[in-house]
């Protein structure tokens, strides 16, 4: 190190005998001293390189997804912008800043997204746990334009959400499910379904929209089961085919193999069970027992789609688990598809820690 950057200054990362690598943000409180923006000499950090990649990001969302009220329009390192998330809800943009690099860009982050999408609503989430291991400050506000309405109400495929953007998981919806709920519906016709952490339904209302027989949907928050409730009436389902239940899952799925109970289709879409590399193996631990309660809860013929968002498991060892989870059950379980995030998420080839949510569509032969 030369000189002494601040947090968040642009610095130049050169080889041990002095070439040029890339153009980065320093950050003293990270492991990651230094996330790297630009790999071209010429291409220094600054708001030009930040203006141009909000753009082209932007641009790239508008051309594959024209017609998208709500999606991701910046992801991260994948594209080009480290630590910046941005997702659209309407005309309410919803940021979030993760890096040191990304913070002292937020006026000139901001300042581009209005001008790359017309948005003049810019609301800040910037509150989750790696804030913390950033060193950084977590916010939760509004940067730009009005308050974000409460709730928002958005529109995918048929079906219409509440959302709370200055509330909840991520920026208020997991966007990144959208294909695998579209699919979840493809495979509801007259299934019995077990929705495991289902949040504020998502899964749940697209297996009713596929013509589930019934849903059983579970999670620990009495709030999001709340607003899950409202979401069956906002679209003029029928509320007695589903049975919301608050409750831990473990708990509850072992409650009901006490019972006897038994589904055709199951989703298990778990928290976060190990956000880095370290905690892999207590979260393995956690993902194949969970997996094996599901697992014998399945009827022949039955499906499971399960899922990890944990950037500690690699998909290869998703696999392994789920593998082991069915051999534990004594099932000749089959993958009839690998699952991963909405388009609208994209994983840079030369950034592979940016696939984070992974899944398994799985099938016990019947």
């Amino acid at each position: 190190m030369e000189g002494g950057p601040a947090s968040g200054d642009c610095v130049c990362v050169q080889s041990a005998d002095g070439r040029f690598l890339a153009w980065g943000a320093y950050s003293a409180a990270s492991q990651i001293v230094a996330r790297l923006w630009s790999f071209e000499e010429s291409r220094p950090l600054d708001e030009t390189l930040v203006q141009q990649l909000v753009m082209r990001a932007v641009a790239a969302r508008h051309r594959h997804f024209p017609q998208a009220q709500a999606l991701r329009l910046i992801n991260a390192e994948s594209d080009g912008l480290p630590g910046v998330v941005c997702d659209r809800y309407g005309e309410q943009l919803v940021l979030q800043l993760t890096s040191a690099g990304a913070v002292a860009l937020r006026e000139v982050l901001v300042q581009a997204l209005a001008e790359a999408t017309g948005c003049e609503a810019v609301h800040e989430r910037s509150d989750g746990e790696v804030m913390a291991l950033e060193g950084l400050e977590t916010r939760n506000g509004t940067l730009r334009g009005p308050p974000p309405t409460v709730p928002l109400t958005i529109t995918e495929s048929d079906l219409r959400f509440e959302v709370n953007v200055g509330e909840g998981q991520k920026t208020g919806f997991f966007l990144d499910q959208r294909d695998n709920r579209a699919l979840v519906r493809h495979y509801s016709h007259n299934a019995e379904v077990l929705d495991c952490f289902c949040y504020t339904g998502g899964f749940t209302l697209n297996a009713l929209a596929g013509g589930a027989h019934g849903v059983t949907a579970i999670d620990a928050s009495e709030q999001a089961l709340a607003l899950a409730q409202t979401q069956v009436g906002l679209n003029g389902m029928n509320a007695e085919r589903v049975d919301f239940i608050e409750d831990d899952v473990f708990k509850r799925l072992r409650k009901l193999r006490d019972q006897a109970r038994a589904f055709d289709l199951i989703v298990l879409d778990p928290p976060k069970f190990a956000p880095t590399a370290a905690m892999a193996e207590r979260a393995a631990r956690g993902y194949k027992d969970i997996n094996l309660l599901a697992l014998k809860l399945l009827k022949p013929g039955g499906l499971l789609f399960t899922f990890s968002c944990s950037g500690g498991i690699s998909r290869d060892l998703f696999q392994k688990i789920i593998a082991g989870a069915a051999s534990d059950a004594g099932l000749p379980a089959q993958i009839v598809k690998g699952l991963g995030p909405a388009a609208d998420h994209p994983v840079a080839l030369a950034f592979p820690e940016g696939d984070y949510l992974k899944g398994l569509l799985v099938q016990i032969p019947g």
